[in-house]
Formats: C-alpha cells, structure tokens, sequence
C-alpha cells in the first residue's frame, strides 16, 4: 500500500530561518519624545547567525539646543553634537547600513518612529521592514516571576549581557543584542525557528494556531478554491463533516498560510481556525474559475464563517406591470411577465430608484388595479400634476400607453431621459445655494445610473448563448467558455494551442438551459465577475454565438455624468402629455 502521510514540511515552506536573517539592532538617542524632538545619536549593531557582522554609530546635530534634563540622561551636551553630522548625512548613510534587514530595537515603536519620520522629512522611502520588538518579546517570552519589568537594563542584567546600558546609543544596541539573543535562545525551546514564527510569537499567535500553519504544506502553488472544514459525529455516531469557510485565491499555498500567521487580524476568522478539522483545496485552471466556485460554494454550502456572498439570489429588481395602467413594483424575483430592472442590492435601493421615475415620468403611484373601461376617483398626485391620472380616462388614459413606454425605453435603451430629468431643479438649487438638496438628487441619481450599468451588464451577458474568450496570463492564455452569462469551462494553453484548446473547451463545456426573463443562467455576482473580466486590457473575443452589446445609450461617456445632470436645459421628449416631471 503506498505511503499517503503528508511530507514533512521543509523550512522554505516554513518560513526563514532565525540563523539566516540578519537583523540591524538599533538605539536612538533624542531630544525628547515630542512630535518636535530630534535624533541626537544613532548606535546600531548587524548581527546575523549569533555573529556581529558590522556597527554604525554617529553623534546628530540637532537643529535646536538639548534639553538640559535630557543632557543629565543621555551624557550628550550641545557642545558634542555642534560638529556632528546633521540628519541629511547621517540617515542615508544609516539606510544603506540596514538595506534588506530586519530592524530591532527595544520598544521599536519610538526608535522607528523617529526614523521613518526623519526619512520622510529628506524625501527617503521608508523601506517598511520587518521589525521586532525586544519588549513585546520578552513580555510573551518571559514569566512575571522571572524579570520585574522589561526594561532594557533588567533584561540586560538577567540574560548577561557583556554591555551595560548607559542611555548612549551603541551601548544600548550592543546591550540590545544580548537581550535578543538570549530571548531567540528561549522561544526556540518553544518551537519558535522562522522569522515568521518570530513576529507571530511576539503578537502572542498561539502555539496551536502556529502548528495549524502544517496544514497548508500540501497546497498547491496555483489558482483555487480552499475551504475549511470540522468533522464531527451525530447523536448516532455517524461521521458529519461541516464546511465553516470558503475562500478563494491566486496562490493557494501562500494565502492558507497566513491564516496561521500574525497578517490574520479577524477575530472570527481566528475562531474558525481553532474549531476547523482541516483545510482541503480544489486547484482551478484560471483565477476566474477559482473565483466562480468560491461563489457557488458559498451560495450552496452556507459556510458560518462566510459573510460576503451567501445571499447572491437575495436581490430586489423593478417591475412594470402588465395591466391596462401599468405601475411599478418592487419584487424579488424575475418571471416572464412585465418587464423589470435592476439588480438592487435591497427594497431600499429599490424604493430609491422608483422615486428617481416618478420624478421623471408621471407614473401613477396607486396600487388600485384600474379598469380602461370603467372612471375612478383621482388621488392628491393628479391634483399635483404629479399624475396624469389613468382614473380618470380620457386624455390621460389615452396618454399612459406613451408613459409607459417610455419608463420601458429609459431601462432598456437610452437612459439619458431619466438623468436629464432634474437638470432645471437641481439648477434652481445651485442657484439658490441649497447644495446639500442638490447633491441628495445627485446622489439618487448616481445610483440609479450605476444600476443602469449593472442592468446592462449582466442582460447582455444573459442574451448571448456562448462567448469564447481568452486572456494573456503567465501560462499563455487563459481561456473562458461562457454560455447565458454563466462560466461553462476553463482551460490554459500555450499559444500555440491556443485555438485549439478554446475548440476543445467549448466541446466539452457545460450545457446551459437558456434562462427566462433575460437573467444570466449563473447567479447575477458570477455574471458580473465574469463581465469584469471580459472588460479588463488584453482579452480577445474567439467566438461568439448571439449578440453581447449594450444600445448606444445605455451608458454616457467617461466623466459626463455631471453634464447629462446639469446640463443647460431639461430634458422634453416625446409629447407634451408625456412630458417629463420639472
């Protein structure tokens, strides 16, 4: 029977190990610890497996007199620093000195906010480097009943050091030193071996959460799908197995990593790790793919720990009606009749784009089901002139149909009717210096033109039967067979085969049914991640069955949004019967 036990993980795997990081041991001498204090001295010492590789040190002129109780502390007078090099020599000299280390220092905070201010200050990047702090450290490494304190001078005498600190700025490093030395001597008999194991020990990750780091050993170095996973058992004693999180990512090995590490801050997700059983990996061809499955393995499995995504079918859209006068409806599903727009991401949203039309077009608002036949009494809104009440017969009867149409052609064709609507309002308001209304307006119709777009995007995705698309990747190309707005299949190919490969793709695809009401087979998320990628620089079009466009004036130009909205005059079409609201 073949060996199926996991390999034992290599410290590349692991991380970098503590004997080949070379660290830069730092100590500052200032002013003050004010906003306005300056460096006065640098010490600073490399040491890299055990050995001192190299020091730096050097007296700062400040650009203003030491204080005479921080000349007391330091031993550091006005009169030694007044030939010293001022910081525009001595910091770049200093980065060169520490270029590619890991920087160490007790109570780093202050000592690198010194520096990382003074390199703004001279225009220098701030290298953002690894940094380890000799007092978190101890504090996680040590017992209370050990040290009283973790100050620089108690930790110096308990691990023995060969400098005494004295408040000078190489004393203190070389001090320092020992101190960091004896606390790696320390956390190694606690597993701590890697830089990585390092930095999350001094955030206090804990032990087990660090030894979970094994599980992701076996993943692979590639675009997938992970989720995570508790085995329990039933009342019965029959084994139940639970998936408690979902995620996707390029790199399937470097992202379930980090879950073990110090980058995972989510107090949830820590929560997740300690109750999960184990993690397991589905690799995808492309990131597309892997992006595509996390969303239908999150909408079918309900993972506890996913917030994003589990309701992908809990949407809102617009309904117009089909009756003699039609009104609009909020609903949330789409059927064969009447037509709809949307997606919302709630009813409120829902709620706000139907004001936006009835501010446009003078929709009736009743619910009353009217007969074409038969008079009813008009509502407060006809009186307005806010309704061309249908009620009543007569002209407004025979005007609706055009109302109605127009509603239809603003979501299907142009909506530049809608948004030119409010042009003489929203200047009455500028005029009259009532910004805050006007930017309301602004904001409602910003809105309702994003759901516009959104509309388009995943109706025209759902009208085409098949796309056949390819995209340059590190692996040649990434090729995407999409039928009604849902990912079919996906493949990577050199360029040589390219063509060939998106034949064979296309071949072996998944049948999908064609979907009703002008929806996308998948879920609307799957169809706009796809769109987004069928938008992004490089894609090339292979094939196409169907038509996937979008009317001319779906969407304005880049950066016209204000001009359809403040334009010069209001928007007229069609009859005056029909006129748009002012």
């Amino acid at each position: 029977m073949p060996d199926i036990s996991p390999a034992q993980p290599s410290f590349e795997d692991l991380g970098v190990h503590l004997s080949d990081v070379t660290f830069v041991v730092v100590d500052l001498e200032t002013t003050g610890g004010a906003a306005d204090s300056e460096i006065t001295e640098v010490g600073a010492v490399k040491v890299r497996g055990g050995q001192v590789v190299g020091e730096f040190q050097t007296l700062v002129r400040p650009s203003a007199p030491i204080p005479p109780m921080i000349q007391v502390l330091t031993g550091i007078t006005n009169q030694m620093v007044a030939s010293a090099p001022p910081p525009s020599q001595v910091l770049p000299a200093f980065a060169e000195f520490a270029a590619g280390a890991v920087i160490v220092a007790h109570n780093a905070r202050f000592d690198t906010g010194f520096l990382r201010r003074g390199y703004e200050e001279l225009g220098l990047p701030w290298p953002r480097p690894t940094v380890v702090d000799t007092v978190a450290l101890a504090r996680t490494a040590l017992l209370r009943d050990e040290v009283p304190n973790c100050k620089l001078a108690t930790l110096a005498r308990y691990f023995r050091a060969a400098t005494e600190p004295n408040h000078r700025a190489l004393s203190d490093a070389r001090a320092t030193v020992d101190v960091l030395h004896g606390l790696l001597e320390r956390v190694g008999n606690l597993g701590v071996h890697t830089l990585e194991d390092l930095t999350e020990f001094a955030l206090q990750v804990s032990p087990d959460r660090r030894a979970k780091r094994t599980w992701a050993s076996n993943a692979p170095e590639c675009a997938g799908v992970y989720y995570f996973y508790a085995d329990s058992a039933t009342p019965e004693g029959e084994a139940k197995r639970e998936v408690l999180y979902v995620g996707k990512s390029t790199n399937l090995r470097r992202r379930v990593r980090s879950y073990f590490s110090a980058a995972e801050k989510r107090g949830r997700i820590h929560e997740m790790v300690r109750v999960a059983s184990g993690v397991e990996f589905v690799p995808c061809a492309t990131d597309l793919e892997a992006e595509v499955r996390e969303l239908r393995m999150i909408e079918s499995l309900a993972p506890r720990y996913n917030r994003r995504s589990k309701n992908q079918r809990k949407i809102s859209w617009l309904k117009l009606t089909e009756e003699a006068f039609p009104r609009l409806s909020i609903v949330t599903k789409v059927r064969e009749d009447g037509t709809y727009f949307g997606p919302f991401r709630s009813r409120d949203a829902a709620e706000e784009a139907a004001l936006t039309l009835y501010d446009a077009f003078l929709l009736r608002r009743c619910t009353t089901r009217l007969s074409p036949r038969k008079e009813s009494t008009a509502c407060a809104l006809a009186e307005m002139g806010r309704c061309v009440a249908p009620c009543r017969l007569g002209d407004g009867a025979a005007a609706y149909p055009a109302i109605a149409q127009a509603v239809t052609d603003s979501w299907l064709t142009d909506v530049r009717p809608v948004l030119r609507s409010v042009r003489l309002r929203m200047r009455k308001l500028v005029e009259q210096e009532r910004f805050e209304e006007a930017g309301t307006i602004s904001d409602r119709l910003t809105a309702y033109y994003r759901t516009s777009i959104r509309f388009h995007r995943i109706r025209s995705l759902a009208l085409c039967r098949q796309l056949v698309a390819a995209a340059p990747s590190a692996h040649g190309w990434d090729i995407h067979v999409i039928r009604y707005g849902k990912l079919a299949a996906a493949t990577t190919a050199p360029s040589a085969r390219a063509r060939l490969a998106a034949e064979e793709a296309a071949a072996t695809a998944e049948t999908v049914l064609a979907p009703s009401g002008g929806l996308p087979a998948g879920s609307v998320e799957e169809a706009e991640r796809i769109a987004a990628w069928l938008e992004l620089p490089g894609v090339r079009l292979i094939e196409t069955d169907g038509d996937w466009a979008w009317p001319v004036n779906a969407g304005l130009p880049e950066g016209a949004l204000a001009a359809e909205l403040l334009g010069p005059e209001p928007c007229l079409p069609l009859e005056p019967a029909i006129r748009l609201a002012s």
